[in-house]
């Protein structure tokens, strides 16, 4: 069996002897950093091949019995090969996905901010929608959550929220998510039942896990303001001003932590969530391989959507990029987002 593109497993056993041949130097150890991403890269890398490899021996094997097969009348066996196939396929479909996320950062964790458009309480109330959509894809993906900063809006659902998303892949599996989701649906805050449309944007940052960030951030080009923080649902989680939000006003940029009751830790958070952020505007300048993450925000309205989830007058949700579609809003709403990811992937759209 022959392989090319993304599952060549020839250029990643090179590498392999590359990072060993690293491990065996006599100062590897010196720099820890760097040795735990060699370390965590050689692992990987061992563990694609070692998939590739079980992939490989399974459709061989399952070859070797359809050609035994057929001719036979043995429908039992042809029923039991198919179930086989069914299930190489969906192997084969996981490897590829993984195989796909080869991009510098796409191993990192992640910041994911999600912000409603204008409609007042309906772009709220979809932005809730929304989080609760990549909260149960973390739980289904094992991926772990730290809540940054989640403002409540004032009648329901939510006007702001921002989290890390902890776990290998996680900014490569979402990255594509990046852009403005419109929903339409009858409105349950519409007394006359009248159908609305409601935008909000998802903003996906690379966590740079492991990487010297040397960006300098000087006291007058940012504001700090500090604020009681509020918990879910309106509940106080301190008395005293313990949340922060930093302005950058170079960029623009506008983070914002509630996720401690110190105050000192939640700047730290935010100025590390800052660095974050220019460091990757900065990595997106010197490499031009992402288009603007950060450039000029798009405009969350009508034209500007990625994505439409449609409840009336029929149920849909289409991703305008690929074209790929789900008449299932409710299941991709609880999470099944992984057709969507894996075709942006293949796509290559970022």
């Amino acid at each position: 069996m022959t392989y090319g593109g993304h599952f060549d497993p020839e250029v990643k056993k090179n590498r392999i002897k590359e990072l060993e041949e690293l491990m065996n130097s006599s100062n590897f150890w010196d720099d820890k950093k760097n040795s735990e991403e060699v370390l965590s890269e050689l692992n990987q890398l061992k563990n694609k091949i070692s998939n590739i490899e079980e992939l490989k021996n399974n459709i061989e094997s399952n070859l070797e019995i359809a050609n035994m097969i057929k001719e036979s009348n043995d429908l039992e066996m042809q029923e039991m090969i198919s179930n086989d196939i069914d299930v190489l396929i969906e192997k084969l479909d996981n490897l590829e996905l993984e195989l796909l996320l080869n991009s510098p950062y796409d191993k990192c964790d992640c910041i994911l901010e999600i912000h409603p458009g204008a409609g007042g309480t309906e772009s709220c109330d979809w932005a809730s929608m929304l989080y609760r959509m990549y909260t149960r894809w973390c739980e289904k993906n094992n991926k772990k959550i730290e809540m940054l900063d989640y403002q409540d809006g004032e009648e329901a659902g939510i006007k702001s929220v921002s989290f890390i998303i902890h776990g290998l892949n996680s900014y490569g599996y979402l990255k594509n998510e990046k852009g403005v989701h419109r929903l339409i649906r009858i409105s349950p805050f519409d007394s006359n039942s009248r159908r609305h449309t409601s935008f909000a944007s998802i903003d996906i940052t690379p966590l740079y896990n492991n990487v010297e960030i040397d960006i300098e951030i000087k006291d007058s080009d940012i504001r700090v303001d500090t604020y009681c923080a509020s918990g879910h649902g309106g509940q106080g989680v301190n008395t005293t001003p313990s949340a922060v939000r930093i302005t950058h006003f170079p960029s623009k940029i506008v983070v914002t932590c509630q996720n401690e009751r110190s105050q000192i830790r939640n700047k730290e958070t935010c100025m590390n969530v800052l660095k974050n952020k220019l460091y990757q505007l900065e990595v997106e300048r010197r490499e031009k391989e992402l288009k603007n993450i950060k450039g000029e925000n798009t405009e969350i309205n009508f034209g500007s959507q990625i994505r439409t989830y449609t409840m009336c007058p029929y149920t849909l949700v289409k991703d305008h990029r690929t074209n790929t579609e789900n008449p299932n809003v409710d299941k991709v709403l609880d999470g099944d987002i992984d057709k969507f990811i894996y075709d942006n992937l293949k796509l290559g759209v970022r």
